[in-house]
């Protein structure tokens, strides 16, 4: 438990003002440390309010050296190593820790981290949320919108920590009971400079397990993430083997089940007739969740499943109008996640792409447009480079727009009755709007006024 005095003053510096970086920095002050905060943009004014509070100072627009005048700098979560004070830092020999390293130490529970490319919100919101069900008392913190800082101090039967490659990439000291990979694709290469600098960053949470600790991953990834050194359950679909641990999605028997291995252990975990969310992948999300809990001897219903209300904007329905349904997928920020959308969902399809990119090769995103759709809509700062691409896989079905409105109704005027039309733009939605959650926010609110106005 904090007492309010681990820390002992110690000058603690804290970068970033986001909402990881507040909650660091207001658990330091809990600690009894001097802090500082720092932020290259300008603070809102209910942040300030909330640090003058606390008693921690701060700087904002721009980062200075007073940041270095501190015994250890927390990085918040989405800081790249790049940063020029962090430069300055390690020349002047100044500690600098990640949020996850730096948290660690307070938090009491049995810790669940799950990351990923894609699916890794669904799958710890899901994991959390059937937990509390289960009657256990329960955080889902992270990269899930929750800071872990929030955590801090708290006694809890289960944590469930989503993470991102970001607050990976800085995991030294942090540790975890069971670890989940959703899955493994291309995605911030702009920030870590390659996909194998990505993936090694992701991989940290294969090292971070607990001796005894569990890696459930796909079971194409086991070597790429270094997980063949560990306990792990692989994920495949096919029928279950004995003699092999692993998660099964079977097609036979509509059923998933978790193999321990040896001695007939085949648990059966979930019809797929219990999961209401759409696609194939959240079929594998929810697998990779209950299989966590069953390692726990949890029991979890399908009703308990079926309940399951996922986070927005995640290959979301989002209404039906002549019988043409729309799917809102706006958290399709890279080329793997709108490639596993389009494979995902039944029919044919009218996808809209663009956005502001992430340095991704949009070949692989061209093939299963070629494949998977009848039409594209492509707008955004993105669109002549996914143009290219599409152009390049022999598709020409394609149109450009300059706004969101004229993108679905365009869509709409391309579709009939059994169609699907499918927001996963592949592209993150900084160039128009401040995140995902506005861009699919907009999306459905234009197919809630064409759906009033086809009544």
């Amino acid at each position: 438990m904090i007492t309010g005095d681990e820390l002992n003053n110690k000058r603690i510096a804290v970068l970033g003002a986001g909402v990881s970086g507040k909650a660091i920095a207001e658990l330091a002050r809990k600690l009894g440390a001097s802090v500082f905060v720092s932020d290259s943009g300008k603070l809102s004014a209910e942040t300030a309010a909330d640090l003058k509070a606390a008693g921690i100072t701060w700087e904002d627009n721009g980062n200075t050296t007073r940041l270095l005048d501190a015994d250890e700098i927390v990085i918040s979560s989405g800081i790249s190593p790049d940063n020029a004070m962090l430069k300055e830092a390690a020349l002047r020999g100044v500690p600098v820790v990640g949020e996850l390293d730096f948290v660690y130490p307070y938090l009491s529970g049995t810790i669940i981290a799950v990351t990923g490319s894609n699916g890794k919100t669904t799958t710890a919101s899901m994991t959390g949320y059937l937990l509390d069900r289960a009657g256990y008392v329960t955080v889902t913190a992270g990269n899930i919108g929750n800071p872990i800082a929030k955590a801090a101090g708290i006694e809890y039967d289960f944590i469930v920590l989503e993470l991102s490659s970001f607050q990976l990439y800085w995991a030294d000291k942090f540790r975890c009971d069971v670890a989940i990979v959703t899955n493994l694709a291309p995605d911030h290469i702009n920030w870590h400079g390659s996909y194998e600098k990505y993936v090694e960053a992701k991989s940290k949470i294969i090292k971070s397990l607990y001796e005894g600790g569990a890696a459930i991953i796909q079971k194409n990834d086991v070597r790429t993430l270094g997980a063949d050194s560990v306990a792990s359950f692989p994920l495949s679909w096919g029928s279950p083997e004995e003699c092999e641990p692993g998660i099964y999605m079977d097609e036979k028997t509509n059923a998933a089940y978790l193999s321990g291995g040896g001695h007939g252990l085949i648990h059966r975990l979930f019809s797929f007739s219990d999961v209401k969310l759409l696609g194939a992948h959240n079929l594998e999300n929810t697998a990779m969740a209950t299989a966590a809990l069953s390692l726990f001897n949890i029991n979890i219903t399908g009703e308990m499943i079926s309940s399951y209300v996922p986070p927005k904007h995640r290959c979301a329905f989002a209404g039906e109008a002549n019988g043409i349904i729309f799917v809102d997928d706006s958290k399709g920020t890279n080329v793997a996640a709108t490639v596993t959308a389009m494979r995902s969902l039944p029919g044919n399809k009218i996808i809209i792409l663009g956005g502001q990119g992430k340095g991704e090769d949009y070949a692989p995103l061209a093939d299963a447009v070629v494949k998977y759709t009848t039409f594209a809509v492509l707008l955004g700062e993105e669109k002549e480079r996914i143009a290219s691409a599409l152009k390049s896989a022999g598709y020409s079905s394609f149109t450009f727009v300059s706004t969101m409105d004229e993108a679905v109704e365009t869509a709409y005027s391309k579709a009939t009755s059994g169609d699907t039309i499918l927001l996963s733009p592949a592209c993150t939605s900084w160039d128009m709007y401040p995140n995902y959650g506005a861009r699919g926010e907009h999306f459905c609110n234009i197919v809630k006024s064409i759906i009033s106005r086809e009544k």
